[in-house]
C-alpha cells in the first residue's frame, strides 16, 4: 500500500513534467503518447505495462535488440528518453494499478520465456515486478538472464525497506552516468 500512496503523490508532482514529454510526443509523432505491451507480473500473471512512446508508430512489436535498425525508429525526443529512462516514468500507473512497485524485479516480456523459466525455478517470480531492481544496478542490458536472475533471487533474500533505498539511490546515479545502458 505505501508503495501505491507514494506512486500517487509521485504522479501528482510529476504531472506537470509528464504533459511536457505529452506535447513533445505528440508535436513529434501524434497519438498515442504511451507504448503499452503485454508483461509479464508476479506469479506468472499477465498485465500492460505503460512508458513514454519513444519510438514511431510504425515500429515493429519486439525487443529493441531484435530490430535491425533500432535508430531509424526513435523520436528526436525518444533517444533522450530512453537514455534518461524517463520512458519508464508511467510505470507509476502501473504501481498505482497495484501491477508493480519501485523496487523489484523488471517485468519480462509476454514472450520471454527462457528468463521466466529460470525466474520460475529460483522463486523469483514470486516478487512482484518493479521500475528498478537490483540487476538493474548491477548490469542492466550488460548482463546475462543467468546473472540477471541471481542478482534478482539474490535481491529477494536481502528484500528490506534499507535495501530498497539503497537501489534507489544508486537507480539515480546510474541514470546520471547512463550505466548500463545499451539502447
Amino acid at each position: 500500500m505505501i508503495n501505491r500512496l507514494l506512486a500517487l503523490l509521485l504522479f501528482i508532482i510529476l504531472l506537470p513534467f509528464f504533459l511536457i514529454i505529452i506535447i513533445l510526443i505528440i508535436i513529434e509523432d501524434g497519438f498515442p503518447i504511451f507504448f503499452t505491451q503485454k508483461r509479464i507480473g508476479i506469479n506468472y500473471s499477465f498485465f500492460i505495462i505503460y512508458k513514454f512512446r519513444s519510438m514511431k508508430m510504425n515500429t515493429p512489436n519486439v525487443a529493441t535488440h531484435l530490430l535491425s535498425n533500432s535508430n531509424q525508429y526513435l523520436l528526436k525526443i525518444g533517444k533522450f528518453i530512453r537514455k534518461t529512462s524517463i520512458d519508464e516514468l508511467p510505470n507509476i500507473i502501473n504501481i498505482i494499478k497495484g501491477e508493480m512497485v519501485f523496487v523489484g524485479p523488471r517485468p519480462a516480456l509476454y514472450n520471454q520465456d527462457d528468463l521466466m523459466a529460470f525466474r520460475v525455478a529460483t522463486g523469483v517470480s514470486k516478487l512482484k515486478p518493479g521500475i528498478t531492481g537490483w540487476a538493474q544496478i548491477n548490469g542492466r542490458d550488460e548482463i546475462s538472464i543467468v546473472d540477471k536472475v541471481k542478482l534478482e533471487q539474490e535481491y529477494m533474500y536481502k528484500k528490506s525497506i534499507l535495501f530498497d533505498i539503497e537501489i534507489i539511490i544508486k537507480t539515480f546515479t546510474n541514470v546520471l552516468f547512463s550505466r548500463g545502458v545499451s539502447h
